[in-house]
């Protein structure tokens, strides 16, 4: 039963969505760079990186952080 249940978290994390920094900018209604500046100010939490790329990545999470930083109650 453990094993069932570590495989469908796994499942579960694997499947979870991930925005680019041009999406989730959008999804905010700023800039591409407005965010990039708002992480370098520490105005924003850092995103996490690709660890195949390096570009950031945001979850749909960090984007509802994000806007409640922001002011915002979409």
């Amino acid at each position: 039963m453990g094993v069932n249940m570590l495989l469908n978290s796994e499942v579960v994390y694997m499947k979870e969505k991930y925005y680019s920094v041009t999406q989730t900018a959008q999804l905010l209604g700023i800039s591409k760079q407005t965010l990039i500046r708002y992480e370098n100010k520490k105005l924003f939490p850092a995103a996490r990186r690709n660890a195949l790329n390096g570009w950031r990545e945001y979850t749909e999470d960090d984007i509802k952080k994000l806007r409640v930083i922001m002011g915002r109650t979409r």
